[in-house]
């Protein structure tokens, strides 16, 4: 059984370069997403919301690998949308005060159907608190730039810094801060850590 990975499939959105910030067009995808408020580092709600994304992200996976199509493939990264009612605190870092949408792509072979099914499977074994704050919902971010940044979370500054310059260069800065979580932080070694740094285009 062959498996699919769509990271290398679509390797110009997620398998970005750290030396140079680019241009992309990036294409209307499905996600399973949470939204919450707070500082992910401490907030409940953030821990609760990317554990339930997993579990259903992953019985979605199973259940299309035992099922008709038989399609094997790797589960997507963890991304977020980030942003903040009053810019400010956004930029001073004042993480208590962002909003947050935590999402997981599911591939188009992957139908709504499944996902439903997966949520229910989820819900009747483990009882997730976020479970019923999930939904399915289509992203367009159309022009972006992104970057890839190595490194801990709190060293992103001079990374986005670079990314924003970029833009403002060109057209301004349009939609919300989108990152991509390529590493696993449980286990990697956070000088290590790579995360894709995206933002739209006006």
């Amino acid at each position: 059984m062959e498996k699919i990975d769509l990271k290398k499939e679509l390797k110009h959105l997620y398998l970005p370069s750290a030396k140079a910030v680019v241009q992309v067009d990036v294409p209307s995808f499905r996600f399973l997403m949470v939204d919450g408020r707070g500082d992910p580092n401490t907030s409940q709600a953030h821990a609760q919301a990317v554990e339930a994304l997993f579990s259903v992200s992953y019985t979605a996976k199973f259940m299309v690998k035992k099922g008709p199509q038989a399609i094997d493939y790797a589960v997507m990264p963890l991304e977020g949308l980030w942003w903040a009612d009053d810019m400010s605190v956004f930029v001073a870092d004042d993480k208590a005060k962002w909003s947050w949408t935590m999402m997981i792509m599911q591939p188009d072979f992957v139908a709504d159907e499944v996902v439903e099914a997966a949520i229910a499977e989820v819900r009747r074994k483990k009882a997730l608190p976020a479970i019923d704050k999930l939904r399915l919902e289509s992203l367009s971010e159309g022009t972006c730039a992104q970057v890839l940044h190595v490194g801990p979370f709190s060293e992103e500054g001079p990374t986005v810094e670079r990314l924003h310059d970029f833009i403002d260069a060109r057209s301004g800065r349009a939609g919300k801060h989108h990152e991509i979580y390529l590493s696993d932080i449980r286990r990697a070694d956070p000088r290590k850590w790579r995360t894709i740094i995206r933002q739209p285009m006006k």
